[in-house]
């Protein structure tokens, strides 16, 4: 009777196989489930953390209120936290200091997915000092790494297979901003197009599963979600159109700058991080010493612009110090996000916009609530280059479905002239860019990733000796094999089967009289020397694998460490058929 251990792992291993295929939507949602739960949790205690601040210094009324703290204070608190994070950032290597979504993109598309555990646990740590410390940052880069990081975390510990852990990164991210912002459906776009930067439709439903349980869990358990939701923010005519359209120029303008200053600041990484994280937070002190409302997430400083709560001076003071500040900490090292400053940079600019045109003007009788959220929505799209995304994270953030049609107009002018005018593509890819890590976005390289070896690999093989009788031969093609798999030493080698029927339709007598072996190293025909791979990778490692060892024939194994045992072949013209259709391959014939 088999063991509980046993069949555990007989029931792990299939569910390992069934995911190595391209359409395993039952397995996967169920994966999304846990993902959503944990991701959730690891959320709530991340932004529980975040409310350090508020117990410890008397007069704050809440978490981000900074600016209620005397000048020389917030500067001790903001040259405290950067201490305390370059010690940490001084035992890293430069590897487990990769704490970004960029970071997370890389290893979604360049490393199958897996996730260090020592980079999220210490985006944990650092982002909790950080923000907590006061400093010019967004919590949802964390809050991505920490979902992306605890799924694949999952993934490596079940040893799911590659093809599967970009869709289960996936759930954690969506997860991970559901759970910190209470906006499910962002999550989801968030995690479709900028971390997987497509849409499939196997990949929708456990993201969506995940994103939904993520926000229960942290609806339940914290509740009072992040809110902007201005008293009127309805367009009263269709001429403030031309307007809006303006501020989308405006909107592209900062973006590129926002993105260009992170590049040029990330020309220092040659320093010692502990002089670069002290330098950023000497720069923050400095500032927040005039501009307080920098610090911290920002939250309070966004709805105060939207409700016109602050001068057209104000709105602009804040705004710049902002973009001068965060992009350049954040290269600098400080851990932490960049979209939730770009957030708080487009409401100060928006409602600066409709306040002075309202000036200007007083017949427009302009809502200056609107234009905080469309610049909002134009700064984060043009920001990330991810328009839908910045469109549903301002819709669910504020109520309010009056402020799609406008900023539908404003998300395509800003995202049009970033990319145009300021030959940047999007603050993550062009970090990935500048640091040389580029990512293969083709549609075949992409149909690859979404498929296992195990489930593409061709089963119709028998492993044989390399001397074998005729008798023995002529039963082993009897099975109808594709494939004879032999061994000449230490190395595999693959012989097609129709090969050997040949061979012994020509068999010298010798052979036939049962006086001499068919050695299978010296029949006739096409033999190709196999290279291993592990069942957990995806056709596309397997592509390269065949690139890179200039062999056509891989066979699958458990695992690398037991190379010899074989449970399927895989070859090229395999790995071909898969994703070209079978009309194009008919016609290339």
């Amino acid at each position: 009777m088999p063991t509980t251990d046993s069949a555990l792992q007989r029931r792990l291993n299939q569910l390992r196989h069934s995911l190595a295929q391209v359409d395993a939507l039952p397995q996967l949602s169920a994966i999304a489930i846990v993902i959503g739960a944990l991701c959730g949790l690891l959320i709530v205690a991340f932004r529980l953390a975040l409310e350090g601040p508020q117990h410890f210094f008397s007069n704050m009324s809440h978490a981000e209120d900074f600016e209620a703290l005397s000048a020389p204070m917030r500067a001790a608190v903001l040259i405290g936290g950067s201490l305390v994070i370059a010690l940490v950032l001084r035992q890293l290597n430069k590897y487990q200091r990769q704490l970004s979504v960029a970071h997370v993109i890389d290893r979604v598309h360049n490393h199958q997915g897996a996730m260090p555990a020592s980079n999220w646990l210490a985006q944990f740590g650092l982002a909790v000092v950080a923000v907590g410390s006061g400093h010019s940052v967004g919590r949802e880069g964390p809050a991505v790494h920490i979902g992306a990081g605890a799924a694949s975390q999952l993934g490596q510990w079940l040893r799911l297979p590659n093809n599967s852990m970009q869709t289960l990164i996936a759930c954690g991210v969506a997860a991970g901003i559901a759970a910190s912002f209470d906006t499910p459906l962002a999550g989801v776009i968030f995690a479709m197009e900028v971390i997987l930067m497509e849409y499939t439709i196997v990949g929708f439903v456990p993201v969506i599963l995940a994103s939904v349980i993520g926000a229960a869990i942290s609806k339940s358990l914290i509740g009072e979600p992040v809110t902007f939701d201005p008293a009127n923010s309805s367009m009263n005519s269709l001429l403030e159109l031309s307007l809006i359209a303006l501020c989308g120029f405006v909107i592209a303008a900062l973006a590129g700058l926002y993105i260009r200053l992170n590049l040029l600041a990330s020309r220092l990484n040659h320093w010692r991080v502990e002089l670069r994280v002290l330098l950023a937070g000497l720069l923050t002190a400095a500032v927040a010493w005039h501009v307080p409302e920098i610090m911290g997430l920002g939250y309070d400083t966004i709805n105060s612009a939207i409700n016109g709560e602050l001068l057209l001076g104000s709105l602009l003071l804040i705004a710049a110090a902002k973009l001068l500040v965060t992009p350049t900490v954040v290269a600098l090292g400080i851990p932490g996000g960049l979209i939730g400053p770009s957030l708080l940079i487009g409401a100060c600019v928006g409602a600066a916009i409709g306040s002075l045109a309202q000036a200007l003007d007083p017949g427009l009788n302009i809502n200056i609530g609107l234009y905080a959220l469309l610049g909002m929505a134009g700064m984060m799209a043009a920001t990330i280059n991810a328009p839908l995304t910045a469109l549903v994270t301002v819709l669910e953030l504020s109520h309010n479905p009056g402020v799609i049609f406008p900023a539908m107009l404003i998300i395509v002018v800003s995202c049009i002239n970033t990319r145009s005018f300021f030959r940047v593509k999007g603050i993550f890819i062009e970090q990935l860019k500048r640091s040389g890590r580029d990512i293969e976005l083709g549609p075949a390289a992409r149909a690859l990733q979404r498929t296992g070896v195990f489930g593409a690999m061709d089963r119709r093989f028998v492993v044989a000796d390399e001397q074998i009788s005729l008798k023995d031969a002529q039963y082993v093609l009897s099975t109808q094999p594709r494939w004879l798999v032999f061994s000449q030493g230490e190395k595999l080698y693959a012989l097609w089967a129709s090969d050997l029927a040949s061979f012994i339709d020509q068999a010298p007598q010798a052979v036939v009289d049962g006086e001499k072996a068919i050695n299978l190293a010296e029949v006739p025909g096409r033999r190709h020397m196999m290279h291993a791979i592990a069942e957990s990778a995806s056709l596309y490692d397997a592509l390269k694998l065949i690139r890179k060892s200039q062999c056509e024939v891989l066979y699958v194994s458990a695992s690398l460490l037991s190379h010899r045992t074989v449970h399927g072949v895989l070859s090229l013209q395999d790995i071909q058929n898969h994703y070209q259709p079978k009309e194009m391959r008919d016609a290339l014939a």
